[in-house]
């Protein structure tokens, strides 16, 4: 997918500003909605979901197993998997993430026993042979995984999603904002950064304000657009923890920075993509939530905009 570069508007501060901004929103809400359409149909993104579609989607109590085993891991594949599926080694000394993984074999349709049980037990069932009876879940067995942090060899499909584009008025901004809108944020060198591969880490607390911890990068266009994505966050859904809401929360959150990002003359075109892996081929969704995000994106570029006027 081509990247996209977008000219500043503006609005003249009138009784006419907020229809306008709100119509130009809804604008580039579209032309968001046609990007993640684009990336959906790319050679790109198609590569990517091949290999997604090689992981497994655990249940919630191996999900749990593997956060409390290994709290960064984010691609969980056996040890033979990676090496015939990936290309990847697993490296020396690492040490193993154990799952519960289910046991299938062919079931008695009387006792429900393997062949070998059925063998030893008392069910005199003989209707049809072994053979021919139907494959079904017996029980699960302990199996080890390793995340792809600890393997090395060939890189997996993957795809930019990081802003870019000048800063130099923004990020300072958008720092001296966070009072504004209610947020906490600490900017953290590499060097002192704990939270292994996520770049990001916003606190939702019972009371006080919403915590965000980034990681300090090169790319300020990147970093500025991930602190918007967290400021969304915390306007939009602190407090609320249903998981089922988790894809539309981060919809919400990646369109108010795709808007965020295009009114200040960033490049913000990667957000298709990352949009096109939470969704899928129903990218529409966005325009679904347009209200929440555009009024969410408006909040955020005033008080953004009152700061660098201010200086």
């Amino acid at each position: 997918m081509a990247t996209s570069s977008h000219s500043r508007e503006t609005f003249d501060d009138s009784d006419t500003r907020h229809d306008e901004m709100h119509s130009t929103i809804e604008t580039w809400i579209q032309d968001l909605v046609d990007e993640v359409n684009d990336a959906v149909s790319s050679e790109q993104f198609k590569a990517w979901l091949d290999v997604q579609s090689q992981f497994h989607d655990y249940s919630h109590r191996n999900t749990l197993l593997i956060k409390l085993q290994c709290p960064q891991a984010t691609s969980v594949a056996g040890y033979r998997t990676w090496q015939n599926e990936f290309d990847r080694h697993v490296k020396e000394g690492e040490t193993a993430v154990w799952i519960w993984a289910p046991i299938i074999a062919k079931q008695c349709p009387d006792c429900g026993n393997s062949p070998s049980y059925h063998e030893r037990s008392d069910c005199e069932y003989d209707d049809t042979p072994p053979d021919s009876w139907e494959k079904e879940l017996v029980g699960f067995r302990p199996a080890p995984v390793f995340d792809i942090s600890q393997t090395d060899g060939e890189p997996l499909p993957d795809f930019e999603t990081e802003a870019k584009g000048q800063t130099d008025e923004l990020l300072p901004a958008l720092l001296e904002a966070a009072n504004s809108l209610e947020v906490d944020v600490e900017v953290v060198p590499p060097r002192d950064w704990s939270y292994e591969n996520a770049k990001v880490v916003c606190e939702y607390r019972p009371q006080g304000q919403p915590g965000v911890a980034v990681q300090d990068r090169e790319n300020d266009a990147d970093l500025a657009v991930t602190l918007v994505h967290e400021y969304a966050h915390a306007l939009l859904h602190s407090g609320v923890d249903d998981v089922a809401e988790r894809s539309k929360r981060e919809l919400e959150a990646e369109a108010v920075g795709y808007i965020v990002g295009r009114y200040f003359e960033l490049d913000t075109s990667g957000s298709a993509f990352y949009l096109a892996a939470w969704h899928g081929d129903e990218p529409e969704t966005i325009l679904d939530r347009l209200e929440r995000i555009s009024s969410t994106a408006q909040e955020v570029i005033d008080v953004i905009s009152e700061v660098i006027d201010d200086e």
